[in-house]
């Protein structure tokens, strides 16, 4: 068995039994310490911010991250059993070019989200180097493409360190928003009023939250031995993911209910709470919002590379177009930052809204292809062949997919767009058609039509 290395040797290639290492217990660890940051405690002050009471967004918060962490962690089941990255095995859904399609539109979401983490971490940045607006996102973003670079086992390694250390310091935050003489809140209605409109809209941005891990949670399952059992992976993704952003989005909603102050500048204010050792706290901060900045970094590669090795017919990227690679998306989304930066807050909520429109219908399609369709058979080497058995474009899959964000618009609700059920019903509920809708059509054409293959 091949010993885990800091420095990634492999790219989008499927990832021999020799090479496999590790157990599912680190799922649990890279899942947990991913949502330790001032980015998933962001997500939690919407709902609050919006107009609900805390208990009615603390509830709000946990459904939507059920349902969320449910979807994601079915993704994450498939790593070890196939040993690729996830959105490779799209490839099976649209075929090797077609594949494209919800490649872009994961590409897009996290190059997005590389760019919304630089916006939130810019002034706990600032407060540790002598750098203006602009420098703080270059520097942050060049200390992401690095970590990148390195990999699969220098992020979880990363994670592991991170689990322990950043649950610490936000428990050591609550504790001090806890003191007497802070304020504490009516679980009830101390502040704002319940409309299902506010709250249906922070189910979806919670569920937004980790459906966006989605398209790349199995790329850090893939290297787990292939005896590791689907079970074990999807309940250590789950456990990880569900208990750590619900207990930083319940803080960030704490925070919106009580500390208004803290919460419109999370980095600053909670390093304020620490008086002396502000300077160490916001370290940790920055370091807590890098490792998620790093994985979307690297998985935005994993499907950018996805689309360009199917166009060109390969089957391997050599290190220097790796990092090339990354580089075009680290400057990009670092440009994006710079533009968006001082428009953030229309900007994040408006981003959750749109990922759960574009992730959930090829999130259904996946899973469905997997899990009723083919049932976890694939011929893996046909997933890496331009005129193989999985052909060029699936015109099923693809149009399948289109269905599904279309059928979303009329419930759709973005700061600049409100579909008329949306305003019908009053609230976003499009994420239900987007995800029921396109699974039984793809369930329903295309169990007609596949073949089963074997696994390898």
């Amino acid at each position: 068995m091949k010993q885990p290395a800091w420095l990634e040797q492999r790219s989008i290639e499927f990832v021999p039994e020799r090479e496999r290492y590790g157990g599912p217990g680190r799922l649990f660890s890279i899942w947990f310490s991913i949502n330790l940051s001032i980015v998933c405690l962001t997500v939690g002050t919407l709902g609050v911010g919006a107009g609900l009471p805390l208990l009615w967004a603390l509830l709000a918060l946990a459904l939507g991250n059920a349902a969320g962490t449910a979807l994601m962690a079915a993704h994450s089941a498939q790593g070890p059993h196939l040993g690729i990255p996830q959105m490779i095995q799209c490839r099976a859904q649209f075929g090797v070019l077609g594949a494209a399609l919800p490649l872009a539109a994961v590409v897009t979401t996290y190059t997005l989200y590389t760019a919304a983490d630089g916006v939130v971490i810019r002034d706990t940045l600032k407060h540790l180097l002598p750098v203006g607006d602009d420098g703080a996102l270059v520097l942050f973003g060049a200390a992401t493409l690095v970590i990148a670079f390195a990999g699969y086992e220098a992020i979880h390694r990363l994670g592991k360190i991170l689990a322990v250390v950043s649950a610490l310091l936000f428990l050591w935050v609550f504790v001090l928003l806890r003191h007497p003489a802070a304020p504490t809140p009516s679980l009830g209605a101390a502040v704002g009023q319940f409309t299902a409109a506010a709250f249906l809209l922070t189910v979806t941005q919670a569920a937004a939250w980790s459906l966006s891990f989605g398209p790349y949670v199995a790329d850090y399952s893939r290297y787990l031995p292939a005896s590791v059992s689907a079970k074990s992976t999807f309940w250590c993704t789950a456990a990880g993911n569900f208990v750590g952003s619900t207990l930083m989005m319940g803080l960030g909603a704490y925070l919106s209910a009580t500390r208004p102050d803290l919460a419109h500048d999370p980095g600053t204010g909670i390093a304020a709470l620490f008086g002396s050792g502000g300077y160490v706290v916001r370290v940790l901060l920055v370091i807590g919002v890098l490792e998620g900045n790093v994985m979307n970094l690297y998985s935005a590669y994993m499907s950018s590379a996805t689309i360009f090795t199917g166009v060109r017919g390969m089957k391997t990227v050599q290190s220097g177009r790796k990092f090339l690679g990354m580089t075009v998306l680290a400057a990009v989304a670092t440009l994006i930052a710079m533009i968006t930066q001082y428009d953030f807050d229309v900007y994040f909520s408006d981003m959750l809204s749109a990922m759960v429109y574009i992730l959930v219908p090829w999130s259904a399609i996946n899973l469905t292809d997997y899990y009723a369709v083919r049932r976890g058979r694939y011929d893996i080497a046909e997933l890496y062949e331009l005129d193989g058995s999985y052909g060029r474009i699936n015109w099923t899959g693809c149009g399948v997919y289109l269905l599904g964000v279309l059928v979303q618009v009329p419930f759709a609700t973005l700061s600049f767009h409100t579909g008329v059920l949306a305003r019908a019903i009053g609230a976003d509920v499009a994420w239900l058609p987007g995800s029921v809708i396109p699974a039984a059509v793809y369930w329903m054409v295309a169990r007609k039509t596949c073949r089963d293959r074997t696994s390898h």
